[in-house]
């Protein structure tokens, strides 16, 4: 923009103008600020704010909206998907933004540019619509470190080949559309300390597809520590933060497992109590991620409360980035009624609905505009009107 305090070959403004052309400065600069500004930021004592206001929010997972058009560059159905979600006045979706496993990767690999020509579309496709989005860049947690040719416990390894991969994907990514108003804030994963401190960690290791890339085999060297994710997560943020200082970053989490303290201290599946969750919750929330991520299903109900009171006492806010009723039927539909009301009506400050448009889930989870499951679009939709009046 043009300084009307340097000459630059221009005729220098009368006094007279000089304030209206100030004014006008400021206005611009004003604007542009804004349009710039990350939609959401933590504020203070836990609080979540969007444009210096506190928020609270109810969208969808759109997990595959990415994916489908990564496999197929003609597949561009999200376009259709997100004019549904802003029909329905739905504000924001989670997605995965990456492959599920390393041979998905395969694009980016051989040619970077059309990969992210794809991932640009759905971006766009967003931003005409008004949808916010919430990229999870790394869903599944062993497909890095098997494009590095690595084991999973690398994740606990800041020098590793995985924590580099990791490292350069979140600068393109973050560089790349930091500055779109589509953009929300930055997740990690889906799940990932799930994985974590098995009694029996033999039998819960990744998952061996050759054909979808992974190697042959797995052995104790996969075998993943909670020690492993916190590093894993502070480092993310840490390399997210290089490149957008402000907007919200999430782990990607499920709650803790039911026996996640006990697991990582004692090497046993006994019940934690609610004291010994918050540890848990705390510590797989390492700074600087500034934010609490939970996954919640029908089981997991009273853990909602418990997770709404750490959050005030970890003062972050709090994301329960799943939540949804298998099913359909009457039953189904009281569970999920009475289940939004319950997060509706407590301290939660974004909750998303799983899941939007996924086909492969159509016996249990899926919801459209015109299934069986309908009615939840429409009752996410109620309860974002309720909310913003509120």
């Amino acid at each position: 923009m043009h300084d009307p305090r340097q000459g630059d070959g221009m005729t220098t403004p009368s006094r007279a103008l000089v304030p209206v052309v100030w004014a006008a400065t400021l206005l611009i600069s004003a604007a542009f600020a804004q349009a710039q500004a990350p939609a959401l930021k933590a504020g203070p004592e836990g609080s979540l704010v969007k444009t210096g206001r506190p928020f609270r929010a109810i969208g969808v997972n759109y997990f595959s909206c990415f994916g489908r058009t990564l496999e197929r560059a003609d597949d561009t159905s999200y376009n259709e998907g997100f004019r549904v979600l802003a029909e329905h006045k739905i504000p924001f979706a989670r997605f995965s933004a990456t492959g599920f496993w390393p041979k998905d990767m395969a694009l980016y690999q051989t040619d970077r540019e059309e990969y992210f020509r794809r991932l640009d579309g759905v971006v766009a496709s967003a931003e005409k619509r008004g949808i916010g989005l919430i990229p999870s860049l790394f869903w599944y947690f062993a497909c890095v470190p098997d494009l590095g040719g690595e084991p999973m416990s690398q994740w606990g390894n800041p020098q590793s080949k995985t924590h580099a991969w990791m490292r350069q994907y979140v600068k393109e990514v973050v560089t790349r559309y930091r500055n779109s108003p589509a953009l929300w804030a930055w997740e990690m994963g889906n799940e990932f300390a799930l994985q974590a401190s098995f009694p029996n960690d033999a039998e819960h290791r990744a998952r061996v597809v050759p054909d979808r890339g992974t190697p042959e085999t797995r052995s104790e060297k996969d075998d993943l520590t909670f020690e492993d994710f916190r590093v894993a997560y502070t480092e993310f943020a840490k390399s997210v933060r290089k490149h957008d200082r402000e907007r919200l970053v999430f782990t990607g989490d499920a709650l803790p497992r039911p026996s996640a303290w006990h697991q990582e201290n004692e090497g046993t599946w006994t019940p934690d109590s609610e004291q010994q969750f918050r540890k848990m919750l705390r510590n797989l929330s390492p700074d600087p991620v500034n934010a609490i991520s939970v996954h919640v299903y029908p089981k997991d109900v009273e853990r909602i409360g418990w997770s709404v009171r750490a959050s005030k006492l970890i003062k972050k806010p709090l994301f329960i980035g799943e939540f949804g009723v298998p099913g359909t039927g009457p039953e189904a539909e009281k569970t999920f009624r009475r289940m939004l009301k319950l997060i509706e009506e407590s301290d939660t400050h974004l909750a998303a609905l799983w899941v939007f448009d996924l086909p492969s889930q159509s016996a249990d989870y899926n919801v459209t505009a015109d299934n069986a499951r309908a009615y939840q679009l429409k009752e996410v939709s109620a309860a974002n009107a309720r909310l913003q009046r509120n």
